[in-house]
């Protein structure tokens, strides 16, 4: 039997450890666990876009914390929008944020092939099995979060929990046995330093974006206003401690030239210390961490789905939920999207397809980031005159200038095909617009 209305469920079931573990558990996925093979071309200054994408990272998560105080209900990123700005930028938002999200999920799944192929190989050797895997396992993960929010989020604390033991270990490995004779050149490429920091940037931002997801489940978290700001703030400096050191202990380990062509880069370091074995117990760690993020940009594509059908932003259909209270129509509409997009690029080959899903995945969020951004403006509007105003102003600003700066980096080919998705949400809002 179908509810329209409300999750039967009158109990909030995320706190800040569960909260801290969907924002840290989307963005440790398949980002830090790929990026040492996409940022050895671009040699030490590479390393360098680690800084500026979390540091740029910070601000977004002010800005946030700002706004999820003023509104604290679901949907995150596209309720904000939506409040400040009017339906058909929360549309435009809604819709650009559930593409971020199914991208991230196909770039996930993605990356998860990759690092099962060290145990198997022919999957990676074979681009219809490493089709058919991606499939099965973005179905399973949307079977889990239809079933309840409750099995979701217990299973995303757990694998968060797990997928940072993986990491620690590659840090104590890469500074235990480095080799400073591995380490790039400062810039190996043609590029222009501010050019290239511009695209490290936006490539290296994949695996930061996802600390946003712990705004959007706010219905079910414990006092949103006061949990979700400690969440994004202890979320934000969890990740970036992890990725600077983790990064520089795989290039302690790995040349350049090797670490290119590598589908599992930390596989490929391990192997360097403690051979094959070594290999294994990293790609499991990966496995457990791709797993893990999956299932938090799934459970952030539905509810987002949801949020704007609450609004009539998007078809009745998306407000079906489940006996349990899930959003079950938006899961499983999300479901076939994904594999419309895995199909559709698997013919790039894994690293190629890998890179474009982050990347579009990446400027869809960057872009809902700069309409909360200008949100917060027309909020600030009926503020007090007063320090805290300044500051807040000043925020900001900050923030939609590194959401534009990031965006610049992404380069023309993949704001070309944002701008066709976002074309193809047209005729939907025209036909849900009362």
């Amino acid at each position: 039997m179908e509810n329209n209305n409300k999750n039967p469920s009158a109990h909030k079931e995320i706190g800040f450890w569960r909260g801290w573990s969907i924002a840290v558990g989307c963005a440790i996925g398949s980002g830090v666990f790929m990026m040492p093979t996409l940022l050895a071309p671009y040699g030490m200054l590479g390393l360098a876009g680690w800084l500026i994408a979390g540091g740029g990272t910070l601000l977004v998560a002010l800005s946030l914390s700002r706004l999820v105080r003023r509104i604290p209900k679901i949907g995150g990123p596209y309720a904000y929008v939506q409040a400040g700005l009017g339906s058909f930028a929360g549309f435009l938002i809604a819709w650009t944020y559930w593409i971020a999200c199914i991208a991230a999920v196909s770039g996930i799944a993605i990356a998860f092939v990759g690092y099962l192929g060290v145990f198997v190989p022919q999957i990676t050797d074979s681009r219809i099995l490493s089709l058919l895997c991606a499939l099965a396992l973005v179905w399973s993960i949307v079977m889990l979060n239809v079933r309840s929010l409750e099995s979701s989020s217990r299973f995303q604390l757990v694998s968060t929990l797990i997928k940072i033991l993986p990491l620690l270990f590659m840090i104590i490995l890469g500074f235990s046995f480095m080799e400073p004779a591995n380490l790039p050149e400062v810039n190996p490429t043609d590029l222009h330093p501010a050019a290239l920091l511009a695209t490290v940037t936006t490539l290296v931002m994949w695996s930061f974006v996802g600390i946003e997801t712990a705004t959007v489940p706010a219905d079910n978290m414990v006092e949103p206003e006061k949990t979700i700001p400690r969440v994004l703030v202890a979320a934000v400096l969890s990740i970036l401690t992890i990725y600077l050191l983790v990064s520089m202990a795989v290039a302690l380990l790995v040349p350049a030239d090797e670490l290119m062509n590598s589908t599992a880069p930390f596989a490929l370091a391990a192997s360097k210390v403690m051979g094959p074995a070594g290999a294994a117990l990293i790609t499991l760690g990966a496995l457990v961490s791709t797993l893990g993020s999956l299932n938090a940009n799934t459970l952030t594509a539905g509810n987002v789905a949801l949020a704007a059908a609450k609004d009539n932003l998007l078809p009745e259909q998306f407000k079906r939920l489940s006996d349990s209270g899930t959003p079950q129509f938006a899961y499983i509409v999300s479901g076939l999207f994904i594999s419309a997009l895995l199909t559709l690029n698997y013919t790039k080959g894994l690293v190629a397809a890998f890179t474009f899903m982050a990347m579009l995945s990446t400027l869809s969020t960057l872009m809902a980031y700069a309409f909360c951004a200008v949100a917060e403006f027309y909020f600030l509007k009926s503020d007090q005159p007063g320090p805290e105003r300044t500051r807040a102003i000043g925020l900001s600003i900050a923030t939609f200038t590194y959401a534009f700066f990031a965006i610049y980096g992404a380069g023309w080919e993949i704001v070309f095909y944002s701008f066709m998705l976002i074309l193809m949400g047209m005729p939907i809002y025209a036909l849900v617009k009362k």
